[in-house]
């Protein structure tokens, strides 16, 4: 049979069979050890069934990966929906545009919802998408609680396996609760398992949400490390994932221009960012990120 592996706790992996829709727990063979292979979340794989009416069973092949990532550990994602809140917290727009570097980096496409606009009394939110928007991202500014807002995530999350990302306290629990409430009114076993294990979850699960999609459901992030972001990356090719340099800076004099120390006149960015055409928080954002991951190469 094959299936998509949801957990692995204490040797066991969860299997999701493509067949039956049931979860089996499975064993991996010594050859995964012997290959230094460790099956993740995400992972598509193939196993035999051992015994049926416990559903258990053996990992026989891990299919290969589409992408995989170390933080948080799974294999095979689509699409990152990234959270922030618009106020209460106000966004760490930094920490945002590393959490987008990252993922760009694995080959994964990211949408940004600025959540808890009900709370936005200085109307900033509409800024904040602008900025996004013009970056080439998806943006969702809204809140969980409007029901335009839950329409448009489910859109995005049915058929695709999403990774949700954001600090804490940017309102992912509630959407968490919101997507696992409509599951669990939808579904039955399955559902009931996800039910159970909600209130012990301490490592990295997907959950099948209807529709071929899967969630993972991981630990708010409170910060992304130096050493994690640069993870295949330099100073040098950070300049590629600001998508609104890349017109300006056909422009610029020299074509290992990094927009950071030359001179205006010979940075098409810096002239673009002069006029308004490239905005300031993000320009910003990537000089400190290129500053630091310098400092760190010089060492």
């Amino acid at each position: 049979m094959q299936g998509r592996i949801l957990k692995g706790i204490g040797g066991f992996y969860y299997v999701h069979a493509q067949e039956d829709e049931r979860i089996y727990s499975c064993r991996a063979r010594g050859i995964f050890r012997k290959e230094g292979l460790r099956p993740l979340p995400g992972d598509m794989v193939s196993f035999e069934v051992t015994h049926e009416a416990d559903r258990e069973g053996s990992l026989t092949r891990v299919e290969k990966r589409q992408n995989m990532l170390i933080r948080p550990a799974a294999a095979n994602i689509d699409n990152v929906l990234v959270v922030f809140a618009v106020a209460e917290p106000e966004p760490n727009l930094n920490l945002l545009d590393r959490f987008l570097i990252y993922m760009g980096a694995q080959g994964i496409s990211s949408t940004i919802f600025f959540n808890k606009e009900d709370l936005d009394k200085k109307g900033t939110g509409q800024h904040y998408r602008e900025i996004y928007e013009a970056a080439g991202f998806d943006v969702i500014l809204g809140s969980v609680l409007n029901e335009d807002v839950r329409e448009a995530i489910y859109r995005l999350l049915y058929g695709h396996t999403t990774v949700l990302a954001g600090p804490s306290g940017v309102g992912k629990s509630s959407l968490i609760n919101m997507i696992h409430g409509r599951e669990l009114s939808e579904t039955g076993e399955l559902s009931e398992r996800i039910k159970r294990g909600r209130q012990t979850t301490r490592h990295t699960e997907l959950f099948p949400i209807g529709k071929g999609g899967y969630i993972l459901d991981t630990p708010g992030f409170t910060s992304l490390s130096l050493s994690e972001l640069s993870l295949g990356l330099d100073s040098n090719s950070i300049k590629y994932y600001y998508d609104e340099f890349t017109e300006p800076s056909a422009a610029c004099r020299y074509n290992t221009c990094n927009h950071v120390n030359e001179p205006a006149e010979l940075c098409a960015v810096k002239r673009a960012l002069s006029e308004g055409r490239i905005h300031r928080e993000r320009y910003e954002n990537y000089v400190q990120i290129f500053s630091e991951l310098r400092d760190r190469e010089r060492r």
